[in-house]
This record gives C-alpha cells, sequence and structure tokens, in this order.
C-alpha cells in the first residue's frame, strides 16, 4: 500500500462517527453552547488546550476537579450543575421572561470582539459604581 502525503487543497475522508453523546459529554456541550461559548473560547478561560474540551464533551468523565469552579463561572451555573446526575439529566435553566438587559447581551455577542471587551468593562464599570452607591 502506498501512502501519499497530504496536501493542501484535497479533501480528508469524513470520521466514522463516534455513536451517541455520553451524559456528562452531553451536558457540558449543552451548558457551553447555552453559555454561547465556542470551545476555543471556554478553553482560553480555562487555561487549557481547546482538545481537552472537546474530549470533556465527548466523555463520560467529567473534568479534573481543579478545573470545574473556573468551568462553572465561565459557563454561568454552580459545579453541581456540571456533572451529571443518573436521576435528573435536564439542563438547569433559569425560569421566567428574557429581559431587556439579556437581549441586548444576546445581541452584543454577535459584535467584533474588541467592541465586546468595551461593552463588558462598561457594564462592569457601571455595576461597580452602584455597588460602591448602595
Amino acid at each position: 500500500m502506498k501512502i501519499r502525503p497530504y496536501t493542501l487543497g484535497v479533501a480528508r475522508p469524513l470520521r466514522a462517527s463516534r455513536g451517541p453523546r455520553p451524559a456528562q459529554g452531553a451536558r457540558l456541550l449543552a451548558l457551553r453552547q447555552s453559555a454561547g461559548l465556542t470551545q476555543t473560547e471556554l478553553a482560553k478561560h480555562l487555561k487549557v488546550p481547546q482538545g481537552n474540551i472537546a474530549f470533556w464533551e465527548w466523555s463520560e468523565k467529567p473534568p479534573r476537579g481543579e478545573v470545574l469552579p473556573a468551568m462553572a463561572k465561565a459557563l454561568g451555573v454552580r459545579v453541581d450543575e456540571l456533572l451529571v446526575d443518573a436521576d435528573d439529566q435536564r439542563i438547569a435553566r433559569r425560569p421566567g421572561p428574557v429581559g431587556k438587559l439579556q437581549l441586548a447581551f444576546v445581541v452584543a455577542s454577535s459584535l467584533p470582539r474588541r467592541q465586546q471587551e468595551l461593552v463588558t468593562e462598561f457594564v462592569l464599570t457601571l455595576a461597580e459604581k452602584h455597588k460602591r452607591a448602595s
């Protein structure tokens, strides 16, 4: 069998299906997507390689214990919500309607990265001023 080197412009064959995603991986995937983060963005928050995020999303094993608090913070959930409970595999969602502020952040998430940083800086500064005043 002759092996030819991979060259740019030549399509790679599709990977074989991995089968169904394990419950733990499916939970992490759903939480990441509902937080509006890509694997790369979450990996930067956690200071881990993007491959780790992909692995955890296809694994029945949860992330390492030292990563869980930072992951929970990045995804906006409690640490226990990251882990699949055999009796309850639902993703916890906040009840109630979506507010104007939340909708504004959804719209802002489509801005270029630098403009998103400016919006974040403004909101955090405003919240800090309010906190000091009260």
